[in-house]
């Protein structure tokens, strides 16, 4: 199935306007490095921000939020650490396999993940155990500073709501219907989708609240 035909770029940006000038700047990704962002990515997998938040506070205080330090840990000694998060058993794995990754391949170090084309490291974190491509693209734009569009279940839920394509699209294919249709500015796609996720809880809801959205007849 083909996503819907381009929509001319000022509509598209239209939308990205009017959510800008209602909510202002959403300072996401809150975390104070890069490594913590990447942290919090596999965390958030199926369950809410305010329980990866108890996670991260937590390895903050045990002065455990560092690639060398969870690595000295057993799957089961994280696991421990990030039982809040929920399935912690599985998300234990999956953040070990992705500190495996960044200290093997890396050295541990981010800026040699920045230096890395975008095309070979997105490949290369979705080999990763457990990580898919909203993970993926979330560590890419929040942590990394490359240009790609995160696409998650309220970027669908909004724009499917307004006949921009169907909710069941392949990822890549919503995903190009962005790329496509803004600028490639790291600025705009991480502003952009954070303001999505703010509409999708204010109003954009599985009950729409379509009276009052700031998008409302676009």
């Amino acid at each position: 199935m083909k996503v819907s035909k381009s929509f001319p770029e000022p509509e598209v940006n239209k939308i990205y306007k009017l959510l800008y000038n209602y909510y202002g700047t959403q300072n996401w990704w809150p975390a104070d490095s890069e490594f913590e962002v990447i942290v919090g990515a596999v965390l958030t997998q199926n369950t809410s921000w305010r329980n990866v938040e108890k996670v991260i506070t937590n390895l903050k205080k045990k002065k455990l939020l560092h690639a060398k330090r969870l690595e000295q840990l057993s799957v089961s000694e994280l696991g421990k650490l990030i039982r809040s998060s929920g399935f912690y058993r599985v998300k234990s794995r999956r953040l070990k396999a992705m500190v495996d990754f960044l200290i093997h391949r890396y050295s541990g170090r981010i800026d040699n993940l920045k230096k890395q084309a975008l095309s070979v490291l997105r490949l290369e974190l979705l080999n990763i155990y457990g990580i898919g491509e909203e993970t993926a693209d979330s560590i890419l734009l929040y942590a990394l500073d490359k240009p790609v569009f995160v696409v998650d279940a309220y970027t669908k839920r909004i724009f499917s709501r307004h006949g921009y394509f169907n909710p069941d699209e392949p990822y890549t294919t919503i995903q190009e219907f962005f790329s496509r249709n803004l600028p490639k500015s790291v600025k705009i796609y991480n502003e952009y989708h954070a303001l999505l996720v703010r509409l999708a809880k204010d109003y954009c809801q599985k009950k729409p609240l379509c009276s009052t959205c700031p998008i409302n007849g676009m």
